[in-house]
């Protein structure tokens, strides 16, 4: 069974829809190492859209109260992240491990988000189709590939600016994944179009 780790190219690109998506699709254990704010988590999020009877959804490592870079948000909670506090759930099952913003989010002052990222983590970039876009999907699969990280593909939400797609995939020479369309609700229902769709080429990962 193996590991997929998702992270994004910043925040609100759609992570946590993906991260639902690749749960269903493999009926894979979920897990979210570190939740800023308490009153929406993704854990709940994800379990929320998921409709299947093998995934579980394994507690947060740190839950932090207030909405903020993680680093941020433990300080206010008078608590300093340890990444050594941070273990991995044991599981038989698949597991898909979702991030907190973008690669370089700081979990303390001297540690990141990509810092939880293991070599052999299946890593799923999410992108989405904002002004300046490009730039940070490029700046992520850079940063991946300093650290000896190899990112297995790229999904996209949303990105309808011709042409842009194509170039990211020229110049990084990662695969894309799947294309995520505009949706009017994020229901159950559409995570689940979309883990079907996305399935055999996750499995192939």
């Amino acid at each position: 069974m193996g590991s997929y780790f998702i992270t994004g190219i910043g925040t609100d690109v759609g992570k946590t829809v993906v991260a639902a998506i690749v749960t269903q699709a493999l009926k894979a254990d979920y897990w979210k190492p570190v939740q800023s704010g308490l009153d929406t988590t993704d854990k709940g999020t994800v379990a929320s859209l998921v409709d299947n009877d093998q995934s579980y959804f394994h507690e947060e490592s740190y839950r932090l109260n207030t909405p903020m870079s993680p680093h941020k948000s433990a300080e206010i909670d008078n608590v300093l992240i340890d990444l050594q506090q941070i273990q991995r759930p044991h599981t038989n099952n698949h597991l898909v491990i979702e991030g907190a913003g973008g690669l370089l989010v700081p979990l303390n002052q001297d540690k990141t988000i990509a810092d939880l990222i293991l070599p052999d983590d299946k890593i799923i970039v999410v992108s989405s189709g904002y002004l300046g876009s490009i730039n940070h999907t490029l700046l992520t699969v850079e940063s991946l590939k300093s650290r000896g990280l190899t990112c297995s593909g790229i999904i996209y939400n949303h990105v309808d600016l011709d042409g842009t797609i194509e170039v990211i995939e020229k110049m990084t020479g990662v695969p894309t994944l799947g294309h995520l369309k505009k949706e009017n609700e994020i229901n159950k229902q559409i995570i689940n179009q979309y883990a079907q769709e996305f399935k055999e080429t996750l499995h192939s990962l």
